[in-house]
């Protein structure tokens, strides 16, 4: 995280927090009166969670805001968002910083995906096009993106550290650049899945899944989750958000195939990519 954008998220927490003071208003109370929970309410105040407009609006709503005042916390959140704007364009955070904290400090790291792979498993090339995927980006960007994470592969090779991933089939079958790219992805994998470190599961399409995949997460340890989505990464440490993310990652893992089984799937979609490969070559 930017330190511009953490000042200013510390900034935000302290006007809500002294305001609340001046309401005369606990936190349990502020967050019954808004309709949030109330560990909301202190992440937001101790400058941890930046706050949705929806929020703001009915934190401000709670504590009877003129209209001058409620402008200025406006302010505060635009200048925080746009912050946020600024360090998704550096190399660190198109790496995305906040994983990457949350997994190194983990021994047990359990990943499910259902459109594009894991981090820890991409391959240079794959990466490379997920990163130029992104928008404001340069080759220069890219290229210390894709070295950094490469990099922090080197933890699924550390004793001590286990690390679990969950696929849907359809992860193997969604491909950028060239058959070759993906044959070479897929060879990753299979050297991967056989590190005693690694336990790989794949949904295959012939299973149900159990519940239906809205997007990818990872779970380090059982303090936190990384939630991904379009716009970036949310850590999220709420004791009972985590336990639900653990229930559903058991769900995943118990319709997923491991072992031989998974193996025996890598190499027959590897040998559609092959004939993929020799289609395209004609």
């Amino acid at each position: 995280m930017g330190s511009e954008r953490r000042e200013l998220m510390k900034a935000l927490g302290a006007r809500l927090r002294g305001l609340r003071a001046e309401a005369g208003l606990t936190g349990a109370a502020l967050a019954e009166r808004a309709g949030v929970g109330q560990p909301t309410v202190s992440k937001v105040e101790n400058g941890r969670m930046v706050p949705s407009a929806d929020v703001l609006d009915r934190l401000s709503d709670a504590l009877g805001l003129d209209g001058s005042t409620a402008r200025e916390v406006c302010d505060l959140l635009v200048a925080v968002m746009a912050a946020s704007e600024t360090a998704k364009a550096s190399s660190e955070a198109l790496d995305g910083a906040t994983l990457d904290e949350a997994v190194r400090s983990a021994r047990l790291v359990r990943s499910f995906q259902c459109v594009v792979l894991p981090a820890m498993l991409q391959s240079a090339e794959y990466a490379r096009h997920v990163f130029d995927s992104a928008p404001h980006t340069t080759p220069e960007v890219v290229g210390r993106a894709v070295a950094a994470r490469v990099e922090r592969q080197s933890l699924l090779y550390e004793p001590g550290r286990e690390s679990v991933f969950v696929l849907t089939e359809g992860v193997l079958r969604t491909w950028p650049g060239s058959p070759a790219l993906m044959l070479a992805q897929l060879d990753r994998l299979m050297a991967v899945e056989s590190l005693r470190t690694v336990r790989l599961g794949v949904i295959p399409w012939r299973r149900p899944v159990p519940v239906m995949p809205r997007h990818g997460f990872t779970l380090c340890d059982s303090r936190a989750v990384v939630v991904e989505t379009f716009r970036g990464e949310q850590v999220v440490d709420d004791s009972a958000e985590v336990a639900a993310y653990e229930e559903t990652f058991s769900r995943f893992a118990g319709a997923a195939v491991f072992g031989p089984e998974v193996r025996e799937l890598l190499l027959q979609v590897m040998a559609e990519f092959r004939d993929l490969e020799t289609s395209a070559t004609r």
